[in-house]
């Protein structure tokens, strides 16, 4: 955990950054292969990738600013447009995980009962047209937590060094 700490302590902004890219990049590449894997996202899942749409562009942008010669006026900005978006994503992971546990209900196009049809070929033409992945059913667990979870955890981390990398600037 020290070396953590000094490795931390000492990285400069551009390291900082590349590491927030890296993280943020890892991040939707993983919940790429679980989906190619089988576990198909629910609505709440795919909303949970627009930070990340953002922020790897926004991180890959802030790595050329810390690495131009001289202070960058945009770079502070950067680094709070990148807190930001991954505090709103850590948030958003939050309230997903809290409608998996039943803590809140979700949206209802995913977590509400169905509705029901009227006669079977309105019942036939659902089955045929709908394909709902339910918000509050958990796909999968790692380490007890579910991948929403685990967004919340890295996006945490992600925007945490956003601060540290805005006070290397």
């Amino acid at each position: 955990m020290d070396a953590l700490k000094r490795l931390i302590r000492e990285a400069t902004a551009a390291q900082i950054a590349a590491a927030i890219f890296a993280i943020a990049l890892a991040a939707i590449l993983g919940a790429w292969t679980f989906e190619a894997f089988g576990y198909a996202p629910c609505e709440l899942c795919l909303k949970q990738r627009i930070p990340y749409y953002a922020g790897i562009p926004l991180a890959a942008l802030t790595i050329w600013l810390a690495k131009q010669p001289g202070p960058h006026p945009a770079l502070p900005a950067a680094f709070l447009g990148l807190m930001l978006i991954f505090y709103a994503s850590m948030a958003f992971g939050v309230y997903h995980s809290g409608v998996e546990w039943g803590f809140w209900p979700g949206p209802a196009g995913c977590t509400g009962q169905m509705q029901t049809a009227a006669n079977p070929e309105d019942f036939l033409k659902q089955l045929q047209n709908v394909r709902v992945v339910r918000c509050d059913e958990v796909a999968i667990r790692i380490f007890g937590l579910s991948l929403a979870g685990w967004n919340a955890v890295v996006s945490c981390v992600v925007a945490a060094l956003a601060i540290i990398g805005s006070r290397r600037v």
